[in-house]
């Protein structure tokens, strides 16, 4: 106690919420391989993957990432990966670019199949704590992957202790039921639209 009731009120108030808190951690007992979704309209689909990517490296847990769409474009998380973790994490670009810039929908979709053998095999290792599959969901929404394939896959052969976690707008339907934990990004407001380029350090 102090002298001060506001502070009494405020100790007391989190005390109970530390409380009952406390109470619902301790039924969360539970430990299981994830499917995570990032989707939406707004930035920060990949960049909050690869941020679970690094806590990974940090934790010195074996992991992978499968970009589907983005091509030979250097960015600083595929840079660094390469240079500094591909002991830990093995990194495979796939893709030749969006959609629009290859005008060859045989070649993306062949790509993309080829991104997604790439992507079974990986997950396959248990050895494997968490695999990316980044921009899967543009592949899957111009039907070059099979959504009902996908999730038949993760769910018959995905390891019980690996975490594959799919990025990219529009995430099918199918999918989102599928995974455990989804999270749509909100568009609020972007630079691009102020006629700012992408940009490293925030976008690659």
């Amino acid at each position: 106690m102090t002298d001060d009731p506001d502070l009494d009120r405020h100790a007391a108030k989190m005390a109970k919420k530390k409380a009952a808190r406390d109470k619902i951690m301790a039924t969360k007992t539970d430990e299981k391989g994830l499917i995570i979704v990032h989707t939406g309209k707004g930035k920060g689909k990949s960049s909050a993957a690869f941020g679970m990517i690094f806590r990974c490296i940090a934790h010195g847990f074996p992991c992978a990432v499968v970009q589907f769409i983005k091509g030979g474009m250097a960015t600083g998380e595929r840079d660094l990966i390469q240079a500094r973790f591909a002991d830990l994490c093995q990194f495979h670009t796939m893709g030749e670019g969006f959609t629009w810039e290859t005008q060859d929908k045989s070649r993306d979709i062949a790509m993309a199949q080829v991104a997604w053998a790439k992507a079974q095999e990986l997950i396959r290792d248990a050895g494997n704590r968490m695999v990316l599959l980044d921009e899967i969901n543009i592949a899957l929404r111009y039907d070059y992957l099979d959504v009902a394939e996908v999730v038949a896959f993760l769910a018959a052969e995905k390891p019980p202790t690996t975490h594959v976690v799919l990025t990219g707008r529009n995430a099918k339907p199918e999918l989102i039921e599928a995974a455990d934990l989804v999270t749509e990004m909100e568009l609020v407001k972007h630079p691009f639209r102020a006629g700012i380029k992408a940009q490293a350090g925030v976008e690659y």
